[in-house]
């Protein structure tokens, strides 16, 4: 475990790093001709960036323990990484699929740290200042409530809504209709695949790209989340020998 959080604290300077290089290549143009010098300051300013905080406090106590700190920086630092490259190929045919890889992502981290959410409200903002060519302090305002409105969605509605979806259907089908343990969750499983099946296909044929693109993200983001399967996987293990 403890080399998991090394590992995983190595990668997150590494995708800083690359998120540096990335944010200081585009000061180059405002200031001249791209050369070799200027390569060299991009280079130099990611790396500096990125050792300085390899070697701060927080940060190396945290990668070399046993806890969910060092993943969870990990996830931030990959989702933001990520959330660039969609930024930069979101008027490509295929540019949709980094927002699906950060969907994934975005599911992956609740199963480790809610912490790594907090990315969500900058990656909207990216999206804003990519896609909209009036920017005032209006707008601004605007996307950034919009921005925090989709956190909320997803930390206070998505996920905690999806457990009682599950928890509902399996108390239902257990004390009323009296089928078996985890007929309700295999159930719930089953409507939720399917929704996303048909919703999918739906949109696909009617050619509703942006609908179309919000299901499959939403899916995403489901599988990732599918890690706290883990919870009912466990409670039927009986790791306490009780006798039924």
């Amino acid at each position: 475990v403890n080399f998991m959080s090394a590992l995983a604290s190595a990668f997150t300077i590494l995708f800083m790093f690359w998120t540096l290089t990335n944010l200081t290549k585009r000061i180059i143009p405002k200031f001249g001709k791209e050369s070799e010098s200027s390569l060299i300051a991009v280079l130099g300013s990611a790396l500096v960036g990125s050792l300085a905080y390899t070697f701060s406090d927080s940060f190396w106590f945290s990668a070399v323990e046993g806890e969910v700190y060092a993943m969870s920086s990990f996830l931030m630092a990959i989702l933001f990484w990520l959330g660039l490259r969609w930024e930069s190929e979101i008027d490509t045919p295929r540019g949709n699929k980094w927002l699906v890889l950060i969907s994934l992502v975005v599911g992956l981290s609740f199963g480790v740290h809610i912490l790594s959410l907090l990315v969500i409200p900058s990656i909207v903002l990216l999206y804003f200042f990519k896609t909209y060519k009036t920017i005032t302090i209006k707008t601004t305002a605007i996307a950034t409530i919009i921005s925090i409105l989709v956190l909320a969605f997803v930390f206070k509605l998505l996920f905690p809504y999806t457990l009682k979806f599950f928890s509902a259907l399996e108390l239902f089908f257990i004390n009323t209709i009296g089928l078996p343990y985890n007929s309700g969750i295999i159930i719930a499983g089953i409507i939720l695949i399917s929704g996303f099946y048909f919703g999918s296909n739906y949109t696909q044929k009617k050619n509703l790209i942006g609908a179309n693109t919000i299901i499959v993200s939403l899916m995403f983001m489901m599988i990732g989340f599918s890690s706290w399967i883990m919870l009912p996987i466990r409670a039927n293990a009986n790791t306490c020998g009780i006798k039924s």
